[in-house]
Order: structure tokens, then C-alpha cells, then sequence
């Protein structure tokens, strides 16, 4: 099996597209057309994981967080993010990142996760992405309508929000005239024709619009076929930042934090005066979300769960909610068993293992 099968599949759960500006998600180091022997997960890909790879025998390394996020100027070994390149090219291993574009997905994402070890229900994204849909037009024959709606819905086209195989048609007359070269479906070369034709329009992921257009052409009967991709000022619902879930019975604010220790092994929870006697709805986003903040307020939400705030940011929450603010590493870590498990599920013979290495830089005194 060759690294690329690997990525491809993880790619077609968290599109590369879906990741934000600063990112630098994908294959880092490595041939793609590389036989793989095997995958260490990890949540940095630090000089150690690297050596760690090499001890275990295998030659791919997959991260959440990319080791390289600037570009490299220089490669002699002057910081860790150096050596580690150094390292992995040294010993033909290949290091492959899957970061914000897993953070931003919905389903098998970073924030479902969270949500699926704290036993949250009716999950929704807090902060849903625009401009990342686009509507497909194309003009049919009657007799054709049918296949041709069909085949766009099966390559991923016609999702909005919990349903799926949605269009509108609507009925018109198409003219043409081909020249003496061509083989029209209908009419004669050279004769103008008139054709009762209908109108799809379906919505398409824009990362997904490439093969939606190629099914969509496939199924269509005319050597020419016309349509319009027109972008989208719409949220997406099923893509963006945070989570928003409830609880199936609300519960106290300490109860709550409790829960959240155990679940994620942290070593101490920075948070603020709980404003509300019960928890029902959590907002929650791994990693750094204090930018969420507004979103997560706004939500109706009586806590959000995340990392990395500051100091004034923790005013910011003015009794309306209360932060509760775990850690990066342990608001992450469980990612490597997120990774571990997407993989075993598609590849079940595959050799996948969790590194051994704790890459926290965080240490906590008690």
C-alpha cells in the first residue's frame, strides 16, 4: 500500500481545503508513491517521534499538529522543527499533518470527539464557515433528468443540513444547432433543434464540485454539456469551528468539571465563576478557541470548554457563561486515538501505533 492511499482517505474525511490561512496540513516530508510499512500516530512530530518511527519500523508518521508551519530557510538542525526534518529525511520517514481541516469538520472531527467522551447529544457547529459552497445548473433533456440528478446526488451534491438529495427543476426549452461534426443525442447536425429540457440545481461542497461535475457529465446524454457554477455566500452547517452539544440531563457546575479531569486526564482546569446553577449545553472547540468566545456566549451556552486563554480574556466572560480552560495538549491528545481508529476502521490489517512519546512542553506541579 503506497502513503498515498492513506492520505487520500483521510483527506476525503478533512478536505486540505477546509484548513484555515496559517495551516500547513498534509504530507510535510515523503514521497506520496512510497510503499508504507506501517504509521505511528502522534499529536507533534517532534525529533523524538521521528526516532521513535525508526525503532518501530515504520516509515509514516501522522500528526495533528504540522511540525512545520513557516517556511525553512535553512536545514541545519538549529531547533527541533530542523532536526525533526532532518531526521525524517535522514531515514526516509514521512511526516503527513491533519490539523484545523480536522478541527473543522463535523462528523469523525477533533470537536465530535470532545463531545463524544463528555456524552454530549444534538451536536451543531458553533462557528459555521461561509464561501465554502457552490450551486451546480445544468440543463437536461426531460428523458434524462432522472440519471442525471441521481448521479450528482451519489458524488456528494444535494446535502443541506440533516437531508440529503435536495434539487429543484424547473422546465424550459433548450435550442441548438450543431455543425456537420457533430453527433447530437438529438436534432441533425447542421438543423437547429428545440428540446424540452429541465433545469437542476443541486448545492455542492466546492471541494467536492471537481467529481460532481464529472458524475454529472457521465450521466448526461448530450456531447455538450451546459451548466453554471455560481458561489455561495451561505454557512455551511456541517463545517467550521467548535461544537455546540447538551447533555441528556443538566448537571452542576462542578459535577461538570469533575467529568471533564477524569475524561481528559488534565492536570489542572483554569476556569471561571460558574454564571448558571446547571450545565445542560457546552460549547467546546479543541485546542486554542478563546477567539470563540463571542460565538460560544451567543450560543446560549453555560460553559465552553477549551485551551489556551489569557488573563483578560477570562473578564471577557462576564458572568454570562463560564471557561472552562484545560490545556492544548489535553484538549488534543485524544486526537492520536481519533487518528488511530479512522484508520484501523478503512485499513483493518494496516499496522498503526500510538506513539509512547509524552510531547507535552507543559508540566504541572501539584
Amino acid at each position: 500500500m503506497k502513503i498515498r492511499e492513506i492520505t487520500d482517505y483521510l483527506e476525503g474525511i478533512a478536505p486540505l481545503s477546509l484548513q484555515e490561512s496559517y495551516d500547513n496540513a498534509g504530507l510535510i516530508v515523503g514521497d506520496p508513491n512510497a510503499e508504507v510499512r506501517g504509521a505511528l500516530v502522534c499529536l507533534d512530530s517532534t525529533p523524538e517521534v521521528i526516532l521513535e518511527a525508526k525503532e518501530k519500523g515504520v516509515n509514516l508518521v501522522i500528526a495533528h499538529h504540522p511540525i512545520v508551519f513557516g517556511g525553512l530557510k535553512k536545514l541545519n538542525g538549529k531547533n527541533y522543527v530542523e532536526r525533526a526534518v532532518i531526521l525524517a529525511i535522514r531515514h526516509d520517514i514521512a511526516i503527513y499533518a491533519i490539523h484545523t481541516n480536522l478541527d473543522n469538520v463535523l462528523e469523525q472531527g477533533v470537536n465530535e470527539k470532545i463531545a463524544e467522551k463528555l456524552g454530549l447529544e444534538n451536536l451543531r457547529i458553533l462557528q459555521p464557515k461561509k464561501g465554502l459552497l457552490q450551486k451546480l445548473v445544468v440543463f437536461a433533456p426531460e428523458t434524462h433528468v432522472d440519471a442525471v440528478r441521481e448521479a450528482m446526488f451519489a458524488a456528494g451534491a444535494g446535502h443541506i443540513g440533516n437531508y440529503d438529495s435536495c434539487s429543484f427543476s424547473s422546465g424550459g426549452q433548450g435550442s441548438f444547432r450543431g455543425d456537420l461534426n457533430t453527433n447530437p443525442h438529438v436534432g441533425e447536425p447542421g438543423k437547429p433543434h428545440l428540446e424540452a429540457e429541465q433545469r437542476i440545481e443541486v448545492i455542492v461542497p466546492a471541494h467536492q464540485s471537481a467529481g460532481v461535475i464529472r458524475a454529472m457529465i457521465v450521466a448526461h446524454p448530450y456531447e455538450e454539456v451546459a451548466y453554471d457554477l455560481y458561489e455561495l455566500k451561505n454557512t455551511w452547517d456541517r463545517t467550521g469551528s467548535g461544537l455546540i452539544g447538551d447533555f441528556p440531563e443538566a448537571i452542576e457546575p462542578n459535577d461538570f468539571l469533575a467529568l471533564v479531569k477524569d475524561r481528559f486526564s488534565t492536570g489542572v482546569i483554569r476556569y471561571t465563576e460558574p454564571a448558571h446553577p446547571q450545565i445542560r449545553t457546552v460549547a467546546l472547540c479543541g485546542g486554542s478557541g478563546s477567539f470563540l468566545l463571542p460565538d460560544a456566549i451567543r450560543s446560549g451556552a453555560q460553559v465552553f470548554l477549551s485551551s489556551d486563554f489569557k488573563y483578560h480574556q477570562f473578564f471577557d466572560a462576564d458572568s454570562r457563561l463560564m471557561i472552562a480552560d484545560i490545556g492544548h495538549y489535553e484538549a488534543e491528545y485524544f486526537t492520536i486515538e481519533l487518528l488511530h481508529d479512522l484508520i484501523r476502521k478503512k485499513f483493518n490489517t494496516f499496522a498503526v501505533i500510538f506513539s509512547g512519546i509524552h510531547t507535552n512542553p507543559i508540566k504541572y506541579f501539584c
